[in-house]
Protein backbone atom coordinates (compact mmCIF):
# COMPACT_ATOMS: atom_id res chain seq x y z
CA UNK A 1 0.00 0.00 0.00
CA UNK A 2 2.98 2.45 0.72
CA UNK A 3 4.23 1.72 -2.82
CA UNK A 4 0.78 2.25 -4.09
CA UNK A 5 0.82 5.95 -2.46
CA UNK A 6 3.91 6.62 -3.71
CA UNK A 7 3.27 5.78 -7.47
CA UNK A 8 -0.43 7.57 -7.05
CA UNK A 9 1.79 10.74 -5.81
CA UNK A 10 3.99 10.48 -8.80
CA UNK A 11 0.99 10.97 -11.10
CA UNK A 12 -0.35 13.50 -9.58
CA UNK A 13 2.56 15.74 -9.97
CA UNK A 14 3.62 14.54 -13.18
CA UNK A 15 -0.19 15.27 -13.91
CA UNK A 16 0.72 18.82 -12.69
CA UNK A 17 3.72 19.42 -14.42
CA UNK A 18 1.84 18.66 -17.41
CA UNK A 19 -1.63 20.46 -17.10
CA UNK A 20 0.58 23.98 -16.41
CA UNK A 21 3.21 23.90 -19.82
CA UNK A 22 2.77 26.66 -21.97
CA UNK A 23 4.67 27.88 -24.76
CA UNK A 24 7.49 28.70 -22.68
CA UNK A 25 7.47 25.80 -20.55
CA UNK A 26 5.48 27.50 -17.34
CA UNK A 27 1.88 27.99 -16.15
CA UNK A 28 -0.16 29.11 -19.06
CA UNK A 29 -3.05 29.85 -16.51
CA UNK A 30 -3.35 33.23 -14.99
CA UNK A 31 -3.52 33.09 -10.82
CA UNK A 32 -5.24 35.51 -8.62
CA UNK A 33 -2.97 37.84 -6.32
CA UNK A 34 -2.98 41.54 -5.19
CA UNK A 35 0.16 44.06 -5.85
CA UNK A 36 1.43 46.67 -3.52
CA UNK A 37 4.58 48.55 -3.86
CA UNK A 38 7.67 49.98 -2.00
CA UNK A 39 10.81 51.24 -2.00
CA UNK A 40 10.40 54.96 -3.15
CA UNK A 41 10.56 56.59 -6.17
CA UNK A 42 13.85 55.27 -7.46
CA UNK A 43 13.46 51.91 -5.74
CA UNK A 44 16.27 52.57 -3.82
CA UNK A 45 14.47 50.85 -0.52
CA UNK A 46 14.55 47.58 -2.84
CA UNK A 47 18.25 46.82 -2.64
CA UNK A 48 19.56 43.81 -0.54
CA UNK A 49 16.96 41.52 0.55
CA UNK A 50 16.30 38.14 1.44
CA UNK A 51 17.20 36.63 -1.69
CA UNK A 52 20.86 38.18 -1.30
CA UNK A 53 21.35 40.04 -4.42
CA UNK A 54 22.63 43.23 -3.25
CA UNK A 55 22.56 45.83 -5.72
CA UNK A 56 19.54 45.24 -8.08
CA UNK A 57 21.13 47.89 -10.32
CA UNK A 58 24.44 46.18 -10.59
CA UNK A 59 22.91 42.79 -11.07
CA UNK A 60 20.99 43.75 -14.00
CA UNK A 61 17.68 43.26 -12.10
CA UNK A 62 17.07 47.08 -12.45
CA UNK A 63 13.81 48.23 -10.95
CA UNK A 64 11.38 45.05 -12.34
CA UNK A 65 11.35 43.27 -9.25
CA UNK A 66 9.16 42.13 -6.45
CA UNK A 67 9.19 40.66 -2.72
CA UNK A 68 6.74 37.82 -2.74
CA UNK A 69 4.96 37.09 -0.30
CA UNK A 70 5.18 33.60 2.50
CA UNK A 71 3.06 31.44 -0.39
CA UNK A 72 5.08 32.56 -2.91
CA UNK A 73 8.60 33.09 -1.57
CA UNK A 74 8.94 29.26 -1.02
CA UNK A 75 11.70 29.56 1.68
CA UNK A 76 13.86 31.42 -0.49
CA UNK A 77 13.66 28.72 -3.67
CA UNK A 78 11.73 31.41 -5.51
CA UNK A 79 14.40 33.76 -5.65
CA UNK A 80 15.06 34.38 -9.25
CA UNK A 81 11.70 33.20 -10.46
CA UNK A 82 10.33 35.50 -13.51
CA UNK A 83 6.29 36.45 -13.21
CA UNK A 84 4.34 38.35 -15.28
CA UNK A 85 1.55 40.34 -14.13
CA UNK A 86 -1.15 42.40 -14.77
CA UNK A 87 -3.77 44.52 -13.13
CA UNK A 88 -7.27 43.45 -13.03
CA UNK A 89 -11.13 44.10 -12.49
CA UNK A 90 -9.71 47.94 -10.72
CA UNK A 91 -10.65 50.54 -14.09
CA UNK A 92 -10.29 53.12 -11.88
CA UNK A 93 -6.70 52.49 -10.81
CA UNK A 94 -5.63 49.76 -13.40
CA UNK A 95 -3.51 50.56 -16.73
CA UNK A 96 -3.17 48.65 -19.50
CA UNK A 97 -0.64 46.21 -20.09
CA UNK A 98 1.48 43.45 -18.62
CA UNK A 99 5.24 43.86 -16.59
CA UNK A 100 7.65 40.97 -16.38
CA UNK A 101 9.29 40.95 -12.30
CA UNK A 102 11.95 39.19 -11.12
CA UNK A 103 11.56 37.89 -7.53
CA UNK A 104 14.23 39.45 -5.22
CA UNK A 105 13.07 39.72 -1.49
CA UNK A 106 10.60 38.16 1.05
CA UNK A 107 7.47 40.21 2.07
CA UNK A 108 6.74 38.80 5.35
CA UNK A 109 3.39 38.40 7.02
CA UNK A 110 1.52 40.92 9.23
CA UNK A 111 -0.52 38.66 11.48
CA UNK A 112 -1.77 42.04 13.53
CA UNK A 113 -3.69 43.05 10.63
CA UNK A 114 -6.76 41.56 8.41
CA UNK A 115 -6.03 39.43 4.87
CA UNK A 116 -7.74 42.22 3.33
CA UNK A 117 -6.56 45.18 5.19
CA UNK A 118 -3.07 45.57 5.25
CA UNK A 119 -1.78 41.95 6.40
CA UNK A 120 -0.96 41.67 2.18
CA UNK A 121 1.57 39.19 2.59
CA UNK A 122 -0.70 36.54 5.06
CA UNK A 123 -0.38 32.90 4.17
CA UNK A 124 -2.06 31.62 2.17
CA UNK A 125 -2.06 34.54 0.22
CA UNK A 126 -0.19 35.68 -3.03
CA UNK A 127 0.85 38.90 -3.35
CA UNK A 128 3.57 40.92 -4.96
CA UNK A 129 5.18 43.91 -3.09
CA UNK A 130 6.30 45.39 -6.41
CA UNK A 131 8.98 48.12 -6.82
CA UNK A 132 7.10 51.66 -7.43
CA UNK A 133 8.82 52.33 -10.75
CA UNK A 134 7.75 48.83 -12.02
CA UNK A 135 4.44 49.02 -9.72
CA UNK A 136 3.61 52.68 -11.67
CA UNK A 137 3.30 51.16 -15.28
CA UNK A 138 0.24 48.69 -14.17
CA UNK A 139 -1.92 50.68 -11.59
CA UNK A 140 -1.58 54.41 -10.57
CA UNK A 141 0.12 55.67 -7.21
CA UNK A 142 -3.41 56.62 -5.39
CA UNK A 143 -4.39 52.87 -6.01
CA UNK A 144 -2.05 51.83 -3.28
CA UNK A 145 -3.12 47.95 -3.40
CA UNK A 146 -4.81 46.81 -6.25
CA UNK A 147 -6.09 43.21 -7.76
CA UNK A 148 -4.15 41.59 -10.51
CA UNK A 149 -3.53 38.33 -12.13
CA UNK A 150 0.12 36.56 -12.76
CA UNK A 151 1.71 33.39 -14.33
CA UNK A 152 5.10 32.10 -14.47
CA UNK A 153 7.55 32.94 -17.36
CA UNK A 154 10.79 32.17 -18.75
CA UNK A 155 13.55 34.63 -17.49
CA UNK A 156 15.63 36.49 -20.39
CA UNK A 157 18.62 37.32 -19.25
CA UNK A 158 22.01 38.87 -20.69
CA UNK A 159 25.15 37.09 -20.54
CA UNK A 160 25.60 34.00 -18.49
CA UNK A 161 25.13 33.35 -14.95
CA UNK A 162 27.49 34.91 -12.45
CA UNK A 163 28.84 33.40 -9.33
CA UNK A 164 29.83 35.58 -6.28
CA UNK A 165 32.34 33.68 -3.78
CA UNK A 166 32.35 35.16 -0.81
CA UNK A 167 33.58 33.77 2.76
CA UNK A 168 36.72 31.75 3.57
CA UNK A 169 38.82 28.48 2.99
CA UNK A 170 36.50 26.48 4.65
CA UNK A 171 33.22 27.95 4.17
CA UNK A 172 32.49 28.85 0.61
CA UNK A 173 29.40 31.02 0.18
CA UNK A 174 28.51 31.19 -3.42
CA UNK A 175 25.86 33.86 -4.81
CA UNK A 176 24.46 32.97 -8.09
CA UNK A 177 22.73 35.64 -10.28
CA UNK A 178 21.33 36.31 -13.63
CA UNK A 179 20.00 32.89 -14.35
CA UNK A 180 18.35 32.12 -17.18
CA UNK A 181 15.16 29.78 -17.73
CA UNK A 182 13.37 29.02 -14.97
CA UNK A 183 15.49 31.50 -12.80
CA UNK A 184 14.76 29.79 -9.58
CA UNK A 185 17.74 27.73 -8.63
CA UNK A 186 17.16 24.76 -6.53
CA UNK A 187 20.19 22.44 -6.66
CA UNK A 188 24.05 23.61 -7.09
CA UNK A 189 27.19 21.22 -6.89
CA UNK A 190 30.57 22.78 -7.08
CA UNK A 191 33.94 21.09 -8.40
CA UNK A 192 37.34 21.95 -8.46
CA UNK A 193 40.38 20.35 -10.24
CA UNK A 194 41.62 17.96 -7.72
CA UNK A 195 37.89 16.98 -6.17
CA UNK A 196 35.17 15.26 -7.80
CA UNK A 197 31.70 17.14 -7.78
CA UNK A 198 30.48 17.93 -4.53
CA UNK A 199 26.90 19.12 -3.44
CA UNK A 200 25.99 22.54 -1.70
CA UNK A 201 23.27 23.53 0.21
CA UNK A 202 21.44 26.67 0.49
CA UNK A 203 22.35 29.30 3.42
CA UNK A 204 19.84 31.37 2.34
CA UNK A 205 18.17 33.53 -0.67
CA UNK A 206 20.42 32.05 -3.76
CA UNK A 207 23.14 31.99 -1.78
CA UNK A 208 25.07 28.63 -1.78
CA UNK A 209 27.37 26.81 0.71
CA UNK A 210 30.01 24.21 0.27
CA UNK A 211 32.50 23.28 3.20
CA UNK A 212 35.47 21.94 1.25
CA UNK A 213 38.93 23.97 1.12
CA UNK A 214 38.90 24.96 -2.69
CA UNK A 215 41.80 26.93 -2.74
CA UNK A 216 44.31 27.03 -5.97
CA UNK A 217 41.68 24.75 -7.80
CA UNK A 218 39.55 26.51 -11.26
CA UNK A 219 36.15 25.55 -9.85
CA UNK A 220 33.23 24.07 -12.04
CA UNK A 221 29.34 24.74 -11.28
CA UNK A 222 26.07 22.55 -11.79
CA UNK A 223 23.04 24.22 -11.28
CA UNK A 224 19.80 22.76 -11.17
CA UNK A 225 16.76 25.38 -11.63
CA UNK A 226 12.86 24.39 -11.05
CA UNK A 227 12.05 23.27 -14.38
CA UNK A 228 14.68 19.99 -13.96
CA UNK A 229 17.40 21.90 -16.51
CA UNK A 230 21.02 21.82 -15.31
CA UNK A 231 23.53 23.33 -16.87
CA UNK A 232 27.15 23.30 -16.40
CA UNK A 233 29.79 25.69 -16.15
CA UNK A 234 33.16 23.82 -16.44
CA UNK A 235 35.98 26.03 -15.13
CA UNK A 236 34.06 29.04 -14.10
CA UNK A 237 36.90 30.42 -12.28
CA UNK A 238 40.64 30.11 -12.74
CA UNK A 239 42.88 28.84 -10.41
CA UNK A 240 44.02 31.68 -8.96
CA UNK A 241 40.38 32.99 -7.89
CA UNK A 242 39.67 35.37 -4.98
CA UNK A 243 36.88 35.72 -2.22
CA UNK A 244 34.49 38.60 -2.96
CA UNK A 245 35.15 38.95 -6.58
CA UNK A 246 32.40 37.67 -9.46
CA UNK A 247 32.79 34.89 -12.00
CA UNK A 248 30.62 34.15 -14.92
CA UNK A 249 29.66 31.16 -16.36
CA UNK A 250 27.21 29.61 -18.79
CA UNK A 251 23.41 30.27 -19.33
CA UNK A 252 20.40 28.60 -19.68
CA UNK A 253 18.50 28.51 -23.28
CA UNK A 254 15.01 29.99 -23.36
CA UNK A 255 12.32 27.65 -23.39
CA UNK A 256 10.25 27.89 -25.93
Amino acid sequence: MENFGKVIATLMSLMVMVMCKSVDGYSSGWVKARATFYGGADASGTMGGACGYGNLYSQGYNTNTAALSTALFNGGQSCGACFQIKCVNDPKWCLRGTITVTGTNFCPPNFAQANDAGGWCNPPQHHFDLAQPIFLRIAKYKAGVVPVQYRRVACRRKGGMRFTINGHSYFNLVLITNVGGAGDVVSVSVKGTKTGWQSMSRNWGQNWQSNLNLDGQALSFKVTTSDGHTVVSNNATPPNWSFGQTYTGKQFRSQR
